[in-house]
């Protein structure tokens, strides 16, 4: 009920400031089970993609967001919540096995559920290569698998801002339904994971005209990350020799100053302890 009450209020608000388009509508289908895939942009991704449809999507969204603190965290916590979505790990392992399992009783019970197979949102607008956990499920539950691609999100939130941007109009396209029959019952090769998920990634790229990057968005943000670290360090230690520089010639500056000024006090010393001029030793009065 809550997804329902909050996509009420917030459509109306979303169509007016940004006149979101969609295509391809109707190839979700309007009843039954199927996996939304979907490329990973920005957070705004979580509100323009199921916006244009009739139906509930329930997303696999990372833990963070229902685990922050403070204000934001606990707004994040009561939205994820309350819309229906689903907390995974991705860390790996049994919470990520847990997650996925989650997933699949969703789809058994004849909803949509949402993925976003590159596990993280893009860090520069590119698409990158998918988790193959999408195919797991997508082979599993058996149900086709729908191309969901976001464009132009990542304008109006990149990475780090808070505040949309206004004067953007996204767009999301809907691709034809993918049929992976021909490999039930084949979840548990590895290959044919990585050959249905890169499948997928293709639909996906076809879709959005994003470039693709046989990477993982993870490991390009972590080097992206130390990369900022590093160009922080520098930043501080040039900052910190310009400080020394600039200290060491303030203090070349008074030390220049005492020099002068004690070279003044010598010479107006001097010139006073100097003979009057035309005075002679017979003018002395010891003379």
């Amino acid at each position: 009920m809550f997804y329902w009450v909050v996509k009420a209020i917030l459509g109306p608000i979303l169509a007016v400031l940004w006149q979101p388009r969609a295509e391809g509508v109707e190839n979700v289908p309007r009843r039954g089970p199927a996996l939304m895939v979907g490329n990973h942009l920005s957070f705004s991704d979580h509100f323009f993609g199921p916006l244009p449809l009739p139906r509930k999507i329930t997303f696999l969204a990372k833990s963070e967001y229902f685990t922050g603190t403070g204000v934001k965290g606990l707004a994040s916590r009561a939205f994820f919540s309350g819309v229906g979505q689903i907390p995974i790990d991705r860390s790996g392992g049994k919470a990520s096995e847990a997650a996925l399992r989650t997933g699949l009783k969703v789809l058994k019970r004849g909803d949509l559920l949402g993925i976003y197979p590159e596990g993280t949102r893009s860090p520069d607008g590119r698409l990158y290569r998918g988790r193959t956990g999408v195919a797991r499920i997508a082979l599993e539950a058996r149900v086709p698998v729908v191309p969901m691609a976001m464009i132009n999100a990542d304008k109006i939130m990149p990475p780090g801002r808070t505040v949309p941007k206004l004067g953007i109009r996204p767009v999301v396209k809907f691709g034809k339904a993918l049929d992976f029959s021909r490999y039930h019952g084949m979840e548990k090769d590895q290959r044919v994971l990585r050959a249905v998920t890169d499948e997928i990634m293709y639909a996906l790229m076809e879709l959005s005209g994003q470039e693709y990057v046989d990477r993982y968005a993870q490991a390009v943000k972590a080097e992206l990350e130390e990369e900022a670290r590093e160009a922080r360090k520098e930043q501080s230690a040039d900052s910190k020799e310009r400080r020394r520089a600039e200290k060491a010639r303030r203090k070349e500056e008074r030390r220049a100053r005492r020099a002068e000024k004690k070279a003044a006090k010598k010479a107006a010393k001097g010139d006073g302890d100097a003979p009057a001029e035309g005075s002679t030793a017979e003018d002395s009065p010891t003379g």
